[in-house]
């Protein structure tokens, strides 16, 4: 598939309704765009839902994740993504990354540790399994042996696309390592430049072409007050991680993340953030200004953008939003 890409992450948003995802999915088929990516967070298994997806009418390919290689072995994710080609005859892509302390360690139970080494380490293993081959690797925290998937391994035509989600030198160098594409996420078109720069050292350092580059990007046409309540709350979470701080407080915010950083309060810190501070990772506004942030983010290195679209009671699909882009990619 030809790049760039403008593609759609179905959207997780916390005040609605989980089975909006599937209503989005539909719309990003009929309005023909590239991707259709399925994140993992607190509601849908990724692979149960990619499975009802690609049962239903439609042809867009699917991708994966990024799942979080702490919770789910680099088998068990070689054989979801198997098992989703298999019962939908759709072209599956898997991206891998390692998540939050919250999600892995407070959800799950499980140590996220050494994350970098970890996900080389899972990228290899998952390349090898979707590749036919018998995993056979040994590492300082992941190892296989002798096991091969049972079901087809997708022929060469649809061969799964891997993908490493990465913010920080550690991890953007181990994709660059591994990766087929690095996939990032809450990033200012400035940022996506300097990460684009720092992917190509390390890929070269290592001999091996540049990965593609796929930049999450949360998106409202013409907002709402209630949709930019949703995009102030999506980021509250952000605020206290490590590399997102930083990030945001260089964008300005640093009096939004000492609070947060402060332990105050969820709500405390979501009435401290002003509408600009999503604003300043996203693409929200008229026609013309999703344009000029759609072209900011390609300008910077982005080989696919993913619009992360903000649904509503009033638009459950979030149709008015992916018109307009598809519109403006299209058009």
């Amino acid at each position: 598939m030809p790049d760039p890409r403008l593609s759609v992450s179905l959207p997780y948003w916390q005040d609605r309704d989980p089975m909006d995802a599937l209503l989005v999915a539909e719309a990003a088929d009929k309005l023909g765009y590239d991707r259709l990516w399925l994140g993992e967070m607190a509601t849908f298994d990724a692979f149960a839902l990619a499975t009802a997806v690609g049962q239903a009418p439609g042809r867009i390919p699917l991708c994966i994740g990024p799942l979080a290689v702490d919770v789910r072995t680099p088998a068990t994710i070689a054989i979801g993504v198997a098992s989703v080609a298999a019962l939908t005859g759709r072209a599956v892509d898997i991206a891998l990354g390692t998540s939050s302390t919250v999600v892995v360690k407070d959800w799950h139970g499980r140590e996220r540790r050494r994350t970098a080494v970890h996900l080389e380490e899972s990228a290899h293993i998952v390349r090898q399994l979707l590749d036919g081959e018998k995993g056979d690797f040994d590492g300082e925290i992941e190892r296989i042996r002798g096991y091969r998937l049972r079901l087809p391994a997708p022929p060469q035509g649809l061969r799964p696309e891997l993908i490493v989600a990465a913010f920080g030198d550690r991890a953007l160098a181990a994709a660059a390592r591994t990766a087929d594409r690095v996939v990032l996420n809450l990033v200012t078109p400035t940022q996506v430049a300097r990460c684009v720069a720092r992917i190509k050292e390390f890929a070269a350092e290592a001999g091996r072409a540049t990965p593609k580059i796929s930049v999450w990007v949360t998106a409202a046409a013409d907002p709402t007050p209630d949709m930019l309540h949703t995009l102030r709350r999506g980021v509250v979470g952000y605020l206290r991680a490590p590399g997102y701080d930083a990030m945001f407080e260089e964008a300005g915010f640093g009096d939004v993340v000492r609070l947060a950083h402060g332990g105050a309060h969820p709500r405390e810190v979501l009435a401290a953030v002003p509408d600009e501070l999503p604003a300043t990772v996203g693409m929200f506004g008229d026609a013309v200004t999703l344009a000029n942030r759609l072209t900011a983010y390609r300008d910077a290195g982005a080989d696919e953008v993913v619009i992360v679209p903000v649904s509503t009671s009033e638009d459950p699909a979030a149709q008015h939003t992916l018109e307009i882009l598809a519109g403006i990619e299209h058009g």
